[in-house]
């Protein structure tokens, strides 16, 4: 029996990015039909509990036949990272404010752009056009795409292979 994995993805206030992000890589695991229990939420630096995802970004996920529409954002918190294997951040600025506040835990740290093999911010489309939640949705699909097999890897998955 394989170990449950676990990812959490942070953005700011975990309505926009990290929901999309979290929808995003569970439809990657469900259609990969991975043998482990995979616990993947998200979180943000700056979020108030249980607020909805936008109505852009759930319109965004329901286009690509993903349903983001009972999210409810959540604030990082030292008892929440401890659960998860991986923290995947949207900024850079996000990766360091949790390696300060929470250095324990800065080894399983990393930006979401990392695991594809560059560092690059993903914009927060808050505030924008529905084409920059289309844009943004895209950026966050293409860097797990490319950056799966890295992100499997570091978890350890799958084990004595």
């Amino acid at each position: 029996m394989s170990k449950e994995r676990s990812i959490l993805f942070v953005c700011t206030a975990n309505q926009c990015r990290s929901p999309m992000a979290e929808a995003i890589i569970k439809d990657y695991i469900k259609r990969m039909d991975l043998p482990t229990n995979w616990i993947v939420q998200s979180a943000g630096t700056w979020a108030e509990n249980g607020h909805p995802a936008t109505p852009s970004g759930v319109k965004a996920m329901a286009l690509r036949g993903l349903d983001t529409s009972l999210h409810r954002s959540q604030s990082i918190t030292k008892d929440l990272l401890k659960q998860f294997d991986l923290i995947l951040t949207m900024e850079s600025g996000h990766k360091e404010a949790i390696q300060i506040e929470f250095p324990e835990f800065s080894k399983k740290v990393f930006m979401l752009s990392e695991m594809s093999g560059v560092e690059i911010n993903i914009d927060d489309p808050i505030g924008g056009t529905f084409e920059d939640y289309l844009n943004t949705a895209d950026e966050i699909d293409e860097l797990i795409s490319k950056g799966l097999s890295n992100i499997l890897q570091t978890l350890n998955y799958p084990e004595n292979r």
